[in-house]
């Protein structure tokens, strides 16, 4: 069986070393890289199936290798920061980051998240392929629940893993109106101390990606919906 692979950008030595020794005792298998540059490299290569990002990197700031990942690459990233501040911590979540862990952290801690993020990814995606038929498909959008694909006029969307998770729940469920705090614990999986700006991020993204305000609606003061009716 392959082993679960992370990449790990972070450009302090002794803390990517240290992140790299635990998390191999743990089973997983590894790569570091020093910067920002060569970690989209290793990226490439190396095809984790989970990104450690530090968030001050050397060249180029974590959050705009977020960025970068979220555009091009269905990953899970959790982010490393010195920053306690809680709006930093909501900025990363919403540039596409799945979780965030503050410095100086227990390795123990980072397992649990790294866990607990690849889990909840696996069970969403049991739950899509058990609940979902083969192919869904609306206007010119066909969706593959199984192979978390998205296209449109034939070509591919692409959707971060949360932007998924965010459509196939709203899809799931057409013309029920779900609040911003629902949504945050059905797809994030956990109650988030601070504002529900996240959800809106996504949201945003979703309806422009799919060109799709229409589908995806805002209920004023409650939260958003999928229309039932898409033609």
């Amino acid at each position: 069986m392959d082993r679960t692979k992370i990449l790990i950008i972070e450009d302090e030595e002794a803390i990517a070393d240290l992140l790299a020794y635990g998390l191999g005792r743990e089973g997983f298998e590894t790569r570091i890289a020093g910067s920002g540059a060569d970690g989209l490299r290793e990226l490439k290569q190396f095809q984790p199936n989970l990104l450690v990002l530090d968030w001050m990197l050397p060249d180029q700031s974590g959050l705009d290798i977020c960025r970068q990942v979220t555009a091009k690459y269905n990953i899970p990233i959790l982010m490393l920061t010195a920053r306690s501040d809680i709006t930093d911590k909501i900025l990363g979540l919403e540039v596409g980051a799945d979780d965030y862990i503050t410095k100086p952290f227990d390795l123990r801690e980072v397992v649990a998240r790294i866990r607990t993020i690849l889990r909840r990814l696996a069970q969403a995606q049991q739950a899509v392929e058990e609940a979902a038929p083969s192919v869904i498909g609306f206007r010119d959008i066909i969706i593959s629940p199984a192979e978390r694909l998205v296209t449109k006029h034939g070509e591919t969307v692409d959707l971060t893993p949360k932007e998924f998770d965010l459509l196939m729940t709203l899809l799931g469920a057409r013309g029920k109106i779900f609040t911003r705090a629902e949504l945050l614990q059905f797809v994030w999986g956990y109650d988030f101390p601070g504002d529900m700006r996240t959800v809106d991020t996504h949201i945003q993204r979703l309806r422009k990606k799919l060109d799709a305000a229409d589908l995806i609606t805002t209920v004023f003061g409650i939260g958003y919906k999928f229309e039932k009716r898409t033609d």
